[in-house]
């Protein structure tokens, strides 16, 4: 599932999204897929979405804990 659907479903920010989603790797789930034109977009297995959604807490928790960031 692409990026743009994961944040729609999630009812989340892309750019916050994609923000998250850069401190994972494939083995995470993540996946970059090509189109034509040298187009690329990040997407996500099932796994990746779940991976994902845990991200989403631990950034949100870390940044409760400081503020400032």
């Amino acid at each position: 599932m692409t990026i743009e659907r994961v944040a729609a479903d999630l009812g989340e920010d892309i750019d916050f999204l994609y923000d998250v989603a850069m401190g994972l790797d494939t083995e995470d789930g993540v996946i970059w897929v090509y189109g034509a034109g040298e187009t690329e977009m990040m997407a996500f297995s099932d796994f990746g979405i779940d991976t994902l959604i845990e991200a989403i807490k631990e950034h949100r928790k870390l940044a409760q804990s400081n503020p400032e960031t």
